[in-house]
């Protein structure tokens, strides 16, 4: 016969006796279906009437909290079961402690990860978009080394020494790094008078110049600077960008015409192509223009296919056959196979010290392009991945730049950067991972083995027109419209960063924008939006009165919002604003003046000492005019730093509120229960009135006089006429009596 289920109802109370019993030890009991079960829980004999308890299982009782099988078949279905013990893992509320070094390994190479889980149908994309990008890279290198003052094969170095580094340590799974245009040319610019047209040394100080942007990295992480690249605005990067470009142009201008043009600024340089043009070599020139055709053509017609790969071949096809050095026209000449074997370069300690400063500007603009680039290109994603692998640690990226640098920096090569070319390139081939990378990688080693030979024809005029074609990237006139038609201050920044990169050089143009973003930022802080917030019909919460003809305003109440954190550059013009809301709304409506000034301090999570200063200013204005001062939307942070300055006692913890809509409630509170005076009356004319009259302005017939004798507000006043003008009067009126 099954039991009888026990009521779910909770038991009536028990009389518990004076001494009770040791508590049974606790087990949890869930339902389960019929059948599911493998043993009944024992029933608890009652100790009173209608009260039921649960004992502790009797000594011979199943550990397990079961009963014994009694013979009687199947267990009962109507009794809950108790869970059956299990056995016990190994808990360790203590993480292991790993080694240091392999936790310092596995933070600074996330590549490694994206290996551990990578999916074999990627692999097929990644090699050939590998290839692709290796077919595009070759000639740029070479060319950028140029720039630099290298012989070519240093930027084959360099691009192995960064894809095999950034492949590993770097977090965005497509970006392109090596050597870049941009940084080429600052690169160029520090080593080159330091060189004095000696490939050797100028070898020397591109690989130091590489491991002082890597030491600026480190340090720049263990400062955890990474937001440093967000100083570069978007304006601001656009418009240095375009003052690299026509740097790259006018330094190619000899190499690409055959003659000699001297001098260290884009002036001089110039002023030198002016007096030498006329001595440019035929020649060298038709080479040289024929390479921009064979480029910008197969660009326009195949723009996927490696333009500059195709044009410098078929360039040095050309130079050999025709024998054009006999023409006069300049080869690259023979180049250097294999790989160098890895070594710190040979330069002194005042070397060193002469590239400290040229090393900050390379590795600002090198963090800067990686971060826009790699931000620009996520990898798509395959089904169930997650998103998140597209997420790029600004710190990280530092780390990575900074090992790009060692590894370039000591197999000889010279400071290298993001591409954006290359990196859309790869991604408009199919690459998935950095593997695409590594095939690349694979393919320069190759060239480097073998094709030493082959490009000892390549026509320096050839290299040059890659340069320009390159420099052409750079000019973005799309983004130059946006920002005209956007504000015309973005346009106006974009010119200045042009302006001061073209003639103040690549290092002092890059101090230039980062100045100019830093003043153009604090500009907005020190005087930012403001608005006086009301309700508006039909509209749930607070908006700015301007934005809306129907907004509505309490009386006596002037709720204000300054769209910047308070500090010592903007808490003057906060004072001035306030206090002109002020004086405007009481000249709007005298009879019922401003009695409470809520200022919105969202924005704000703390203050400096001369913001709480002039808070502290602020409420004695507004006191002196009757007002008091109160503080909506403040944080706790801001409660703390209010709290040190004495300003929480001054302004009193009354007058903080959390939230708008308390400082309304708050308000209206304090308004029932202090009613406004009614406003003062004054009578004017010839005879003067003994005694004032008290018309509060809800009682002012509209366009009729008072009393029926005396003229409204419309009319002027005449010998006969009296006008009552009416005075605002302060929130304590000595002379009022209820």
């Amino acid at each position: 016969m099954a039991k009888k289920k026990p009521s779910p109802t909770s038991p009536g109370p028990v009389d518990a006796p004076d001494e009770a019993t040791p508590p049974a030890s606790p087990a949890a009991t869930v339902s389960a279906s019929a059948g599911a079960r493998s043993s009944a829980a024992r029933k608890a004999p009652t100790p009173g009437a209608g009260a039921t308890t649960t004992a502790a299982p009797a000594p011979d009782a199943d550990p397990t909290g079961g009963i014994p099988d009694d013979g009687a078949g199947e267990p009962d279905d109507e009794e809950p079961s108790v869970l059956q013990r299990r056995p016990a893992i190994e808990y360790q509320s203590v993480p292991k402690n790993d080694l240091f070094l392999v936790k310092a390994f596995l933070a600074a190479t996330p590549g490694l990860k994206t290996l551990q889980s990578y999916r074999r149908p990627w692999l097929r994309a990644d090699l050939l978009a590998g290839v692709a990008v290796a077919a595009y890279m070759v000639p740029q290198c070479m060319a950028y080394s140029a720039m630099v003052g290298v012989p070519a094969v240093v930027g084959l170095w360099t691009a192995l020494a960064a894809l095999l580094a950034y492949a590993f340590m770097g977090g965005s799974r497509l970006l392109s790094v090596g050597p870049e245009s941009t940084v080429a040319l600052m690169a160029g610019t520090a080593i080159g008078p330091m060189s004095n047209g000696d490939p050797q040394r100028a070898i020397a100080l591109g690989a130091a110049l590489s491991l002082i942007v890597a030491m600026w990295c480190f340090v720049a992480r263990l400062a955890r600077l990474g937001v440093i690249a967000e100083l570069l605005s978007q304006p601001l990067l656009i418009g240095y960008l375009l003052g690299a470009a026509v740097l790259m142009v006018v330094g190619q201008l000899g190499k690409f015409t055959g003659t000699k043009v001297e001098g260290e600024s884009i002036v001089l340089q110039i002023q030198s192509f002016i007096h030498v043009v006329g001595q440019a070599h035929l020649n060298t020139v038709l080479v040289g223009l024929a390479t921009l055709v064979v480029i910008f053509g197969i660009h326009f017609v195949r723009h996927n296919w490696p333009a500059p790969l195709i044009a410098v071949t078929l360039a040095t096809i050309a130079a050999t056959v025709l024998q054009l050095k006999d023409f006069g026209v300049k080869v690259v000449g023979a180049v250097p196979t294999g790989l160098p074997f890895p070594a710190m370069p040979a330069v002194s300690w005042s070397d060193v010290q002469s590239l400290l400063v040229a090393g900050i500007g390379v590795a600002i603009v090198a963090y800067g392009d990686n971060t826009l680039v790699a931000r620009a290109f996520p990898a798509p994603l395959d089904e169930g991945e997650d998103r998140s692998v597209n997420t790029i640690d600004p710190q990280q990226e530092l780390v990575a730049l900074g090992g790009s640098h060692v590894l370039a920096g000591l197999f000889g090569g010279y400071p290298v950067s993001s591409s954006g070319s290359r990196t859309a390139l790869a991604v408009a081939s199919g690459a998935r991972t950095q593997v695409y990378s590594l095939a690349a990688a694979a393919c320069v080693v190759i060239v480097l083995f073998i094709a030493g030979p082959l490009v000892a024809n390549l026509p320096a005029t050839s290299l040059a027109a890659v340069v320009i074609y390159a420099a052409t990237k750079l000019v973005k006139i799309g983004e130059l419209k946006r920002l005209a038609k956007f504000r015309r201050r973005e346009l106006l920044l974009a010119a200045a960063a042009t302006l001061g990169t073209m003639f103040f050089g690549i290092l002092a143009g890059v101090g230039i924008a980062i100045a100019l973003s830093v003043l153009e930022m604090a500009q907005r802080l020190a005087r930012p939006n403001d608005g006086v917030l009301g309700r508006v019909p039909g509209v749930p919460g607070m908006h700015d009165v301007a934005d809306y003809a129907n907004a509505e305003t309490l009386p006596g109440l002037v709720v204000f919002r300054y769209d910047a954190p308070l500090f010592f550059a903007n808490v003057g013009d906060l004072q001035r604003r306030a206090l002109r809301v002020v004086d405007q709304e009481n000249a709007a409506f005298p009879d019922t003046p401003t009695r409470w000034f809520v200022l919105n301090v969202e924005a704000n999570v703390e203050v400096d000492i001369t913001a709480a200063d002039g808070l502290r200013e602020l409420h004695a204005d507004l006191a002196g005019r009757g007002v008091r001062l109160g503080l909506a939307r403040v944080k706790h942070t801001l409660f703390l730093a209010l709290s040190r300055a004495g300003l929480t006692d001054l302004i009193g913890t009354d007058m903080l509120f959390p939230t708008l809509p308390v400082a309304e409630e708050a308000y209206l509170e304090w308004a029932a229960a202090n009613p406004a005076p009614k406003p003062r009356a004054i009578e004017a004319g010839p005879t003067p009135a003994p005694a004032p009259t008290w018309l509060p302005a809800e009682e002012h017939p509209a366009g009729n006089g008072h009393h029926g004798d005396h003229a409204g507000h419309a009319s002027a006043p005449t010998r006969t006429q009296r006008v009552v003008v009416h005075q605002p009067t302060s929130v304590i009126d000595p002379e009022h009596r209820d």
